[in-house]
């Protein structure tokens, strides 16, 4: 079975779509993305999603770059 995701990319200011086989998770988009994980968050409707988080067929996903400094 193949799902198809729509992202939102905040750094690169673009959406893409993308399609993912089996059940996914959020972490196999950002492998997919090749995003690291631990420089973003990931959300779903405006919650929070982890990485484990599994993904469903047309969900629409915002991936939010993490700022960090001291």
């Amino acid at each position: 079975m193949t799902i198809k995701v729509k992202a939102y990319i905040d750094r690169e200011n673009r959406k893409v779509e993308v399609e993912l086989k089996g059940s996914p998770k959020v972490s196999d988009l950002m492998k997919k993305l090749k995003i690291n994980p631990v420089t973003v968050i990931v959300s779903r409707n405006n919650e929070l999603i982890l990485e484990d988080g599994m993904l469903k067929n047309n969900d629409e996903i915002r991936i939010l770059s993490v700022i960090s400094g001291g």
